[in-house]
């Protein structure tokens, strides 16, 4: 990775549960964003130790602390337009959008349609079914944009 390039780290569906290795993995980011089902305050100022986050609210983020979390958050990083929705059947289209990071069906992909990169980090919480607890990357730079899912 180029010193130019930008290190986006992505979480989703912690539920409450920060788990060491996702913390190894998101150590060194430039900034962070959660894509939903937080289950926690405690969580987003753990990240925010780490570097500047952007969170939405999932399905399940419902207690009090969770009332000044939007359902859909757009940003700029590097030049990148990225929008962050929980659940990609709320996702709504908007002029610019690259990358649109989700979470809420615990399975990682990494697909695109229609020119936008659509990016599930899959859940890094609670282990559900057989699924594998993951995390993804952005890097925004010289080479474009490059996903990339890691198993913990």
């Amino acid at each position: 990775m180029s010193a130019e390039a930008l290190r986006v780290a992505l979480i989703s569906d912690t539920h409450g549960l920060l788990r060491p290795e996702a913390l190894a993995f998101l150590a060194g980011s430039d900034y962070i964003v959660h894509a939903g089902d937080i289950g926690d305050a405690a969580i987003l100022a753990a990240l925010a130790r780490i570097a500047p986050v952007t969170a939405v609210r999932g399905n399940n983020d419902q207690a009090p602390w969770a009332a000044g979390l939007r359902d859909v958050e757009r940003l700029v990083l590097a030049d990148v337009a990225i929008c962050v929705v929980h659940d990609r059947a709320d996702y709504r289209p908007a002029p610019g959008d690259r990358v649109v990071v989700t979470g809420h069906s615990h399975v990682p992909r990494i697909d695109e349609d229609g020119g936008v990169l659509f990016v599930n980090p899959g859940s890094a919480g609670p282990r559900r079914f057989k699924l594998p607890v993951s995390v993804g990357q952005l890097v925004l730079g010289p080479d474009g944009v490059v996903p990339r899912l890691v198993t913990l």
